[in-house]
This record gives structure tokens, C-alpha cells and sequence, in this order.
């Protein structure tokens, strides 16, 4: 293989598309440090959104150098140090909701919120994403010591003992939308620990990086 040739091959391999990150907690913190390293590829421009402001009890954005009182999508911005052409991430401090679901743009749309019911929330997510030709990955339990067996699969594939699924289908959300689950879930009485973050995020962006590649 020549030099041209070589050259030829990385000028494909630059960064391309967007992938927009719902939730910016620490599964959603995760994953924006994982998209931000990605080499040879992944996304020129990372959305994040959250409208949540760090407090002593986020420990690994302290820990990674976060002042309380920040807001966590400023935060996953600071850290992405980036030339601006590279790669950009835009910080929007704010939740989604009915009017500002256009704010959406992703080609990818990670949808890690947490606190409270917020299947229904993530249901307009979804098919706002769809709508454009977005393609979407969420969550249904990742609850777990950090040993679980990590399912992610279609919506379409998965039986019906995950009521988070369940809801997700009450809500109109049948097809074309990845899940991931340990199948626990609060119910369960079983913590969230770094541990499970972990993997979680990383296979979470496996498969977002996939689907953008197909995406574009």
C-alpha cells in the first residue's frame, strides 16, 4: 500500500456527524468522556442536555475537577479540550420538554435520563428522533453490583418481564429503538455502582458509534 493510499484512508477517518446525549448524570457523563476519545472516527459534534446542576453528591464530576453548582452539560463541554473544528461539544443546561424537543439534532440520540417516571419523556424523545431519520438507544434498568449480564437489543426483541419496556411500548415505542438493561431494576433493591456505570457506557457507545457510521 502506498503512501497515497494510506493518506486517502485516514482523510476518511475523521469525525462526522452528531450524536445527541439526553441526561448528563453520571451514566450520561460517562459516555460523553468515552464519545469525546473516540480516534479515527465518531462524531464532529457531541449534544449534550441536561438541565440538573452538580452537587456534593456527584463525586466523579468532583473528582474530575466539576465546582458544585455547575451545570453538567457546561461541565462535559469544559472537558472536551478538542479544537473546535476536531470535535465540539454544545452544551444546551436545559431538560427537554414539548418546546424545545427541536433542540434535538443528533444523527444518534442517547436517551440516559434518570429520576422519577421518565418513560413518557423518553417516548417524545424517540419519536421526535424518528421523525428526522435519527436512530436512538435507551436504558430499562441498570441496576446491578456490577456482575450482570448486559443485554442490548431492539425493543422489538424482548419479551415481556421488563415493565420499563412495557411502558416504553404503551407509549408507542415498538421498532427501531436499541435498549440496554441489566434486567434489574429498582424494584430489585440492588445499588448502581461504578461498576455496572462503567460498562454500561462503554457498550453504550459501542453501538452509538456504530449506528452513526450507518446513520451517515
Amino acid at each position: 500500500m502506498t503512501n497515497d493510499e494510506i493518506k486517502k484512508m485516514e482523510d476518511r477517518q475523521v469525525p462526522h456527524g452528531r450524536i445527541d446525549l439526553i441526561g448528563c448524570g453520571r451514566l450520561g457523563l460517562r459516555t460523553g468522556i468515552n464519545l469525546m476519545q473516540v480516534h479515527r472516527g465518531g462524531p464532529k459534534t457531541i449534544g449534550a442536555f441536561d438541565g440538573q446542576k452538580i452537587d456534593g453528591g456527584d463525586v466523579i464530576f468532583t473528582l474530575l475537577g466539576a465546582k458544585t453548582g455547575q451545570n453538567k452539560p457546561d461541565f462535559i463541554k469544559q472537558l472536551c479540550t478538542h479544537k473546535k473544528e476536531f470535535r465540539e461539544v454544545l452544551s444546551h443546561p436545559e431538560y427537554i420538554t414539548d418546546e424545545n424537543l427541536d433542540l434535538i439534532e443528533g444523527d444518534v440520540v442517547i436517551i440516559v435520563i434518570a429520576g422519577g417516571n421518565t418513560i413518557p419523556t423518553a417516548a417524545k424523545i424517540i419519536k421526535h428522533a424518528h421523525e428526522r431519520g435519527a436512530k436512538t438507544i435507551g436504558t430499562a434498568g441498570i441496576f446491578g453490583y456490577g456482575n450482570e449480564n448486559i443485554e442490548i437489543k431492539d425493543i422489538s426483541e424482548y419479551d415481556d418481564t421488563n415493565p420499563a419496556i412495557e411502558e416504553l411500548r404503551k407509549q408507542g415505542i415498538t421498532e427501531n429503538h436499541l435498549v440496554l438493561t441489566t434486567n434489574k431494576l429498582i424494584r430489585d433493591n440492588e445499588p448502581v455502582t461504578p461498576y455496572t456505570l462503567d460498562e454500561v457506557a462503554k457498550i453504550i457507545t459501542m453501538n452509538a458509534l456504530k449506528l452513526l457510521d450507518d446513520r451517515i
